[in-house]
């Protein structure tokens, strides 16, 4: 239960967060920390197990219908990560609780903890469903933190964002062609299958979608571009993401599928070829940068490229030296950044050309840079100096003919250089020149202490590398599923790597000696366009290209839109009649003589409706043709649909007046051949639904599936009604999707009508505005309402209560409660005595937000039951008798709330908000008439409101 645990601790972190800023503000960071400290701790606890090659496994059923599982495993590889995840995590944490100023930061910290949270799951998931759950967690939350920083930020986060879920629709088309070819969406099981030996076309394919997604999440070439224009993010996002979260995803699936893909030619030639050209481009982009953030957002894109090569190389020994340079990659990188923070905030810029010399005014911070560059530089004694002699050990063995290992080698020492360059850039930037006679300005010991620790943890591990050597070892063996005994030092003596690291650091220090050549010789740009560029202009074509297709069919008329189902419907029916069916004979017994009153009545409402001027009366005929049909449903013994059908009318009826009243009295006029072409069209779909109602429903037998709800529903549910079993236990999800779709509605309804400008204080003069309620003049007219009104709510109320509780067996649900209460307050929306008391004052938008939760949450609760949104039962005893509870009478209470939270939207949204004008927006209204006038006035009509 270890794995789950720490997700879920993370999780009720993250839910915590708004209470922990209210109280700490900015402080908050210090118990998150706190919280990331002891987690790293609990996972730092199974190294014993995990470094003996034993695995730490968590297993529940999720979707068992497909095979996918909650399957969670910790082996090596996923240890080292989780390290990553949890130890910068509390790093950047407790930076942030100093780096920030005072105030609130509760998104920042919200989000931040759910970003640690989704990338744990990425690195435990042993289910490839589950890997791309969190994959694209990752995606959302990183796109979120990005957009925290402002306008500014919200572009760069957009194209974040695209890019990223690009990759991750590669990502899941890999994961749907594993599991349908091996059978299984378990990872461990995938990597062992004999499919990579037997199907090189099919290795390739899988191989090559992996690439895609794992280049544009760890921003290789050409998808580099992103991660610096990501940095708009503010420095302690930069500092996660670079060091141990987004980025460091597609690195742990390249190393997670390396034993299935490692001897594969196309992906070690995508992954060496282009890991290597990223590595340059992006030292090349870091000398021409002045922007220190900017610098160390391209350094990384560099270092990233190093990290796929040599994953790219596939051997063992390449796998842990991919392994070491990540450790080392994560400390100097989140080191480097949070220092880069400390000196913005210290100096007001980030800019090398306004900052010099101040390592005399903030010593102890250049000396932690100058530790973090190093290691970025592979400088001896510190980790980052280990690693890259590994790095240049394993690219020397990398596949091919023999020319391969030593050109690769070559390319990584011209890379290399070029990180040497740009380190010494850094540091002289920041800290050299003349020092001049300024005070001190450093940092406090709790802003430094973060960046410290990772600086120095860099140097630790350099001089203790051999300690590591178990970790890697058994990481390189997770990955390639062949044992390595590596041999972590400073020192090996007079090797091939050791001459390339001193080739390496010469180049560097020609570079930063003859630096303001380089950078005169740089200033041309390296590429003949930019990526933001070239994305931006595919993204107008793609936007442009749907602008045209859309146009095709684009129209605001109704009648367009119906005129395409309407007339495939006739269509249809005239293929199959032409065909000559044998229609089935009438039954003596299927009709009674009620059943053909109902349908005259039905034909006359719509004969009335369709035919009517005024759109008030032929409101009125609609809700009698529904009426007439909910008549139908109850002398069929559909009491469950014939109570919704009601109610759905009532409501209807309701919030259509409130509509009505913004438009003409009348519908305008169209010309005959006009009416006789719609007209046609509604006969011949009219009769062919007709007949394929006739034909297909009343003369079978019932279906299996229907028979078994009506066999087992009470004994799989504990309850009786077999409709509201369907719709909370057995199609639970189905409900669940259209309550969502239900609140979006409710939430579009307030979008529109704010940006319609049908809001207080903005209404336009070509609208008209009405005094009292849709009853209208409301102190005359709703005297009657009110009345009955103070009687039936509360009644309505504890009917709609009465039918909640009892839906499980008897008619009734979430649903329709929630249409009787809803009834209840648009009741009390025409008793109101004017427009400013008419609207019930409850927070509708939260009530929606909070019914949405409430069923995804009882949804979760499931899971204890071994499946989502399985319904937990059991037998509540009480003095005097008891009952049998069930978790779907709580998603019904979500049901109930959310839908009577759009009831309330439309009632409050549609019915009295635009009609309150105040202030300048009086005059553009027409002059309300005086109390005697209004008494001798002829009648007004509660559609238009003008005189009838």
């Amino acid at each position: 239960m270890v794995l789950p645990l720490v997700i879920a601790v993370l999780a009720v972190a993250a839910s915590s967060t708004p209470l922990l800023d209210r109280v700490l503000g900015r402080a908050a960071g210090w118990p998150l920390a706190a919280v990331f400290a002891v987690l790293f701790g609990v996972v730092a606890a199974q190294a014993p197990l995990v470094l003996a090659g034993g695995v730490v496994e968590f297993s529940r059923p999720w979707m068992p219908a497909i095979g996918v599982g909650f399957h969670l495993v910790l082996d090596a590889t996923a240890w080292l990560f989780c390290m990553l995840v949890l130890g910068v995590g509390a790093l950047v944490m407790a930076y942030s609780a100093r780096y920030f100023p005072s105030g609130s930061r509760t998104g920042f910290y919200l989000l931040m903890t759910a970003f640690a949270a989704a990338m744990l799951g990425l690195v435990l998931a042993d289910d490839v469903v589950l890997l791309f759950v969190f994959w694209e967690l990752t995606t959302i939350c990183s796109f979120y933190l990005i957009g925290l920083s402002g306008p500014a930020a919200h572009r760069p986060a957009v194209r974040t964002f695209l890019l990223t879920a690009l990759g991750g629709l590669a990502l899941l088309t890999a994961a749907v062609l594993l599991m349908v070819r091996t059978g299984t969406s378990r990872v461990s099981t995938i990597l062992t299958d004999t499919t990579w030996t037997t199907d090189p076309v099919f290795t390739s394919v899988v191989a090559l979608l992996l690439v895609v997604a794992v280049f544009t999440k760890s921003a290789q070439f050409p998808f580099h571009y992103w991660l610096p224009d990501a940095m708009a993010a503010s420095t302690p996002v930069s500092a996660y993401l670079h060091a141990a979260a987004m980025v460091k995803a597609g690195i742990y699936v390249l190393m997670r599928f390396s034993p299935a893909f490692g001897s594969v030619p196309v992906w070690n030639a995508m992954l060496i070829g282009f890991g290597l050209l990223t590595a340059v481009i992006g030292a090349l982009f870091a000398l021409r940068r002045h922007d220190l953030k900017e610098l160390l957002a391209y350094s990384t894109v560099s270092q990233l490229g190093f990290l796929v090569a040599v994953i790219g190389v596939g051997t063992p020994a390449a796998l842990a030296a991919a392994a070491v340079h990540t450790l080392a990659h994560a400390l100097f990188k989140a080191a480097l950044f949070m220092l880069v923070g400390v000196i913005d905030t210290h100096n007001g810029t980030r800019d090398i050309r306004e900052l010099r010399g101040l390592r005399g005014r903030m010593p102890v911070t250049a000396a932690l840079t100058v530790l973090a560059a190093a290691s970025m530089a592979g400088i001896p004694p510190l980790l980052g100096f280990v690693s890259k002699e590994s790095v240049f050990a394993a690219l020397l063995d990398a596949p091919g003919a023999a020319w391969t290992g030593v050109a690769a080698a070559a390319v990584a020492v011209a890379a290399a250089g070029l990180t040497v360059a740009y380190a010494v850039r850094i540091v002289l930037g920041a800290f050299g020149g003349p020092t001049g006679q300024g005070p001190r300005e450093e940092p406090s010991a709790a802003f430094l202490s973060a960046p410290a620790l990772a600086a120095l943890g860099g140097l630790g591990l350099g001089l203790a590398a051999p300690l590591l050597s178990p970790v890697v070892d058994r990481v390189a063996e997770d990955s390639t599923h062949r044992r390595v005994a590596s041999d972590l030092a400073l020192w090996h003596g007079f090797t091939p790597e050791l001459l390339m690291s001193a080739l390496a650091v010469s180049i560097g220090a020609f570079l930063a000696w003859r630096g303001a050549h380089v950078h005169r010789l740089l200033s041309r740009r390296p590429l003949p366009v930019a990526g933001i560029t070239v994305f931006e202009a595919l993204h107008r074509g793609v936007i442009a290209s749907g602008v045209r297709v859309g146009a095709i069919t684009r129209t605001d008329s109704p009648g367009a839109h119906l005129a395409v189902p309407l007339v495939v419907v006739g269509v249809l029916a005239a293929a199959v009649l032409s065909s000559a069916p044998v229609l089935p004979p009438l039954p003596s017994a299927a009709t009674r003589p009620l059943d053909w009153l109902l349908v005259a009545l039905t034909v006359v409402s719509v004969a009335g409706a369709v035919t009517r001027a005024s759109r008030l009366a032929a409101l009125v005929l609609v809700g009698a043709a529904g009426f007439t049909v909910a008549l139908w449903f109850f002398f069929l013994g559909a009491f469950d649909v014939a109570l919704t059908q009601l109610l759905v009318e009532v409501l209807t009826v309701v919030v259509a007046v409130l509509v009505l009243r913004r438009l003409p009295r009348r519908f305008h006029p169209v010309s005959r051949g006009r009416k006789g072409i719609a007209a046609l069209i509604a006969l011949v779909a009219g009769v062919s639904a007709a007949l394929a109602a006739y034909a297909l429903t009343g003369r079978r037998d019932i279906s299996t599936a229907a028979q078994y709800f009506l066999d087992e529903a009470e004994n799989e549910t504990g309850g009786t009604n077999v409709v509201n079993t369907i719709l909370v236990d057995f199609r639970a999800l189905d409900t669940l999707g259209e309550l969502t779709v239900l609140g979006v509605a409710g939430l579009v309804i307030i979008s529109v009508l704010n940006s319609s400008g049908l809001t207080p204080g903005r209404l336009p003069s070509t609208v008209r505005s009405f005094t009292g309620t849709a009853v209208h003049p409301a102190g005359d007219n709703s005297l009657l309402v009110r009345t009955v009104g103070r009687l039936l709510i509360p009644l309505l109320v504890i009917w709609s209560v009465y039918l909640l509780l009892r839906g499980h067996n008897e008619p009734g649900g979430g649903f329709i409660s929630a249409l009787v209460g809803g009834s209840g307050f648009a009741l009390a929306y025409l008793m109101a005595p004017d427009a400013a008391r008419a609207p019930v004052r409850w927070p509708y938008p939260l009530l929606i937000a909070v019914g949405i939760l409430i069923a995804v949450a009882t949804g979760f609760a499931g899971y204890a039951d071994g499946s989502f949104l399985r319904p937990l039962h059991a037998d509540i005893w009480l003095p005097g008798g008891g009952f049998h509870f069930t978790t779907a009478l709580v998603f019904d209470v979500g049901v109930y709330l959310a839908v009577v939270g759009v009831l309330l939207t439309a009632l409050n949204r549609l019915g009295t908000e635009d009609d309150i004008v105040p202030g300048p927006q009086a005059d553009l209204l027409p002059s309300a008439p005086s109390q005697a006038a209004s008494e001798t006035a002829a009648p007004t009509d509660p559609v238009t409101g003008g005189t009838r």
